[in-house]
């Protein structure tokens, strides 16, 4: 069996980034996307977010591959909210999504700027976060 280790940054919105993920609701959210990844086979690392957007650090396999990774997790998800009712009207996420392969040394950057979404987005719009990712900013260098 190959040994295959490939680290990805995954992010993704909500449908026309609503604000639909408040911080109740982004806590049992998390929660649900990790316990179905593991059901899945999928190595969720790190995972958070804020009111319109998910920020996931995985480790793939060589069975894995980001289409199929970022479908099982979004899918699932939004099934699971509308079913659970945890939003007023229906759940969709954006068809989109970004995905940057990450190094070994930069994991634990990745973490830490993952775990402070909430305090990152006090001064930058997701917006304003998505348009340095297509730039090719490094976020990791605001620290």
């Amino acid at each position: 069996m190959p040994y295959v280790r490939i680290w990805v940054h995954l992010v993704w919105t909500t449908h026309n980034r609503e604000p639909y993920l408040s911080k109740d609701i982004r806590r049992k959210l998390f929660i649900h996307i990790k316990e179905n990844a593991k059901a899945k086979g999928i190595y969720l690392d790190f995972i958070n977010g804020y009111l319109e957007h998910v920020h996931c650090l995985i480790s793939m396999n060589a069975e894995q591959n980001i289409s199929k990774i970022a479908h099982l997790l979004k899918g699932e998800s939004s099934y699971w909210i509308n079913k659970n009712q945890l939003t007023k009207s229906k759940f969709y996420w954006q068809d989109d999504y970004y995905v940057k392969s990450i190094s070994n040394a930069e994991i634990h950057h990745v973490r830490e700027y993952i775990k402070n979404q909430e305090e990152h987005h006090r001064t930058k719009t997701f917006q304003e976060e998505y348009d340095e990712f297509i730039e090719g900013i490094d976020l990791l260098e605001e620290k």
